[in-house]
């Protein structure tokens, strides 16, 4: 892996900015059709604003994937569970919005071609499932997390277990898994990916560079957190034109509804 240098430009403490929910806007793109969700609705919208198709839905959707004419939509449920509020994920057939299948699953990716992988942690799970066009199951890996497609399949594991054992992985064919480095948080918010395949994490305040090879470097000990004090803190990694944006909101030990933001302004130094 080469050696991505990061530099501090400046960094900002204030008071309250509790975390944000999910941001407006669609929920994925692909050419000239993007894909929004509302409360218990999917739609799909040419460039001209047309809507190509509505589909009703049990719940709210909160993510999208679209890959060879599929869209695989993840959902929150309206009411309280035996899973949560985990909703169905659907595969949809993008030219019309027809249920191809309805899937479980808390977090997904397209892998091209039609096909997707699906995850899901809790009671008892953490596993991903990967799925060909027509809903058939065709592997299984025994991990869970954010899923990094480049330079094989990895995953940003996210156990939600203390201590944690989450881990970078590569997910191999026929269910095989490859160990990459020992992750601090149980939680760690989504990565960034660089041009490179490089995989930025940030790990219990600590951002961390992992390549391909599964190799890790840290770039900069920003706010190193402890085991007892990650459930406070909630985390975002932003890629920005010029470097990085960190963020990291605290919540107040003992005050319900107090909150401190950090933020990071990160130069980034690609390798020579």
């Amino acid at each position: 892996m080469g050696s991505w240098r990061v530099t501090v430009q400046n960094h900002h403490r204030r008071s309250g900015g509790r975390p944000q929910g999910r941001p407006e806007g669609p929920l994925a793109r692909h050419g000239d059709l993007a894909l929004y969700g509302r409360d218990g609705e999917i739609s799909c919208v040419d460039a001209e604003g047309l809507v190509r198709w509505r589909r009703p839905c049990a719940g709210r959707p909160n993510a999208a994937h679209l890959s060879g004419g599929r869209a695989l939509v993840t959902t929150d449920s309206f009411e309280y569970t035996a899973w949560g509020h985990l909703g169905p994920a659907l595969l949809l057939d993008l030219d019309d919005g027809a249920l191809v299948a309805e899937l479980r699953g808390e977090r997904g990716t397209a892998l091209g071609d039609g096909r997707f992988v699906l995850g899901l942690e809790g009671y008892g799970a953490f596993d991903t499932w990967a799925y060909d066009r027509d809903a058939t199951l065709v592997d299984s890996w025994r991990s869970y997390g954010h899923y990094v497609v480049g330079g094989g399949l990895r995953v940003v594991e996210t156990d939600r277990r203390r201590p944690t054992g989450s881990r970078v992985v590569r997910l191999l064919p026929g269910g095989g898994i490859e160990s990459g480095p020992l992750l601090a948080d149980p939680q760690a918010p989504a990565p960034v990916v660089l041009a490179d395949g490089t995989v930025l994490v940030l790990d219990a305040g600590v951002l961390r560079a992992v390549g391909h090879d599964l190799d890790a470097t840290v770039l900069a000990e920003l706010l190193p957190l402890s085991g007892d004090d990650l459930h406070r803190f909630t985390g975002t990694l932003r890629r920005t034109a010029d470097g990085l944006t960190v963020t990291l909101v605290e919540r107040h030990p003992t005050r319900m509804g107090g909150y401190t933001t950090h933020r990071w302004t990160l130069g980034l130094e690609s390798p020579n």
